[in-house]
């Protein structure tokens, strides 16, 4: 496919982590990183084999914050001039705060799980710096999910069913905060640190 061409809401907007081969429960402990920092090194990091997939969706996604480049302009203040002046200066690392639906098995701690999500809870807080996708999706893929193919996997029969446009990212998962509600469904805020720049947008 290619990138999105047309105005839409990307309600079927998608953020993936990495997680590499699992034992015990958990993901990899030693970061993993691509190969080389373009499209293809990224892309070969989200894909299935022997029908397990290598990385984990987050699920129940309620909000996402804005994603991208962080500016590097700061306002400098001049005398005698009505107006600051702007300098190009260091950006901040963003910390990215997703709001999800909050299921409690989505992030119970285990040690049996074999599924790449399963392993989602066992990383917050753990201090490992993972490798994440960010893909904007106005429709849902149409992939046809077989031993070697996943539905989100980063290539032309999985994603590349529909247009797209994907960010990487180097980070880790701070915190995850839960909000009971008494009229909505219990929430929780993921913070993420970003490690990285932005890579992207790419497509397949």
């Amino acid at each position: 496919m290619a990138h999105i061409s047309t105005i839409g809401a990307a309600i079927y907007t998608d953020l993936s982590v990495y997680v590499g081969t699992i034992a015990n429960g958990k993901a990899e402990t030693t970061a993993t990183m691509p190969t080389t920092y373009d499209a293809s090194g990224f892309q070969a990091m989200f894909t299935t084999a022997a029908t397990i997939s290598k990385y984990a969706k987050i699920p129940n996604v309620r909000e996402f914050p804005a994603i991208g480049a962080q500016p590097n302009i700061v306002n400098v203040p001049v005398y005698g001039q009505k107006q600051s002046s702007t300098v190009g200066g260091q950006s901040d690392a963003p910390s990215l705060e997703v709001t999800i639906n909050y299921v409690g098995t989505d992030w119970a701690k285990n040690t049996t799980g074999s599924s790449p999500e399963s392993t989602l809870g066992n990383m917050i807080g753990d201090g490992v710096s993972r490798i994440w996708r960010f893909t904007l999706l106005n429709a849902d893929s149409t992939a046809t999910v077989g031993t070697t193919q996943g539905k989100y996997d980063s290539n032309v029969g999985g994603l590349g069913t529909v247009q797209n446009s994907q960010w990487y990212f180097k980070g880790r998962i701070e915190s995850l905060l839960v909000t009971p509600s008494l009229t909505d469904a219990t929430t929780a805020t993921i913070a993420i640190s970003v490690q990285s720049d932005f890579y992207g947008s790419y497509t397949i």
